[in-house]
C-alpha cells in the first residue's frame, strides 16, 4: 500500500475515533446525569416501577434523566429521590404520613437548608432528598403515590 493511501486510511480512522469520542462526551453532556448514587436495593423490580411511574415535573420542578437505576432528579438536585435504601427501624425521628404513607425525618441527614426523608414499614424503603426549590407538598403527595403499592409492614406513628 503506497505511503499516501496508508496516511489517508490512518487519518480516516483517526478522525472517526475523534468524532465518535465527541459524539459520546456531547451526549453524556445532554442526558445530565446528576451522579446520584444508586442505593444498595436499587434493582428490586419495586424500585424499577417507582423510577420508571416517577413524574416529568415534581413540586413544579422538571425531572432529569439518570443512568443510576432507582434514582430520580428533580430541578438542579433540588428534589433526589433514592430507592432501595436501608428500611429505618423504629426511631424517635419525626414522623409523618402522607396518603397512607409513613416517612420519617433522618435528623442525622438532614439540616436547615436539606431535608432526609425516607419511608417508613416498606421494603425496598425510598429516601427523598429536598435541598431548596419545589412545592414539597405537591411533592410529597406524588412521591407517596408511587411508593404506596409497596407493602406496609409496620407504622413509624406507632413504633415512637
Amino acid at each position: 500500500m503506497p505511503s499516501t493511501r496508508r496516511t489517508r486510511l490512518v487519518l480516516g480512522v483517526g478522525v472517526c475515533v475523534l468524532a465518535s469520542a465527541a459524539a459520546v462526551t456531547v451526549y453524556a453532556y445532554d442526558h445530565r446525569d446528576p451522579g446520584v448514587p444508586a442505593a444498595r436495593g436499587a434493582d428490586s423490580p419495586h424500585c424499577r416501577r417507582i423510577t420508571d411511574a416517577a413524574p416529568g415535573s415534581l413540586g413544579g420542578l422538571t425531572r432529569w434523566d439518570s443512568d443510576a437505576s432507582g434514582v430520580a432528579v428533580w430541578g438542579d438536585r433540588a428534589i433526589v429521590l433514592r430507592c432501595g435504601v436501608t428500611p429505618p427501624g423504629p426511631t424517635k425521628d419525626p414522623c409523618f404520613a402522607v396518603d397512607g404513607v409513613d416517612w420519617v425525618i433522618d435528623a442525622r441527614q438532614s439540616t436547615h437548608t436539606r431535608q432526609v426523608i425516607v419511608t417508613y414499614g416498606r421494603t425496598p424503603a425510598t429516601q427523598v432528598v429536598f435541598s431548596g426549590g419545589g412545592r414539597t407538598d405537591a411533592a410529597l403527595i406524588g412521591l407517596s403515590r408511587l411508593v404506596a403499592p409497596i407493602r406496609q409492614t409496620s407504622r413509624c406513628l406507632d413504633s415512637a
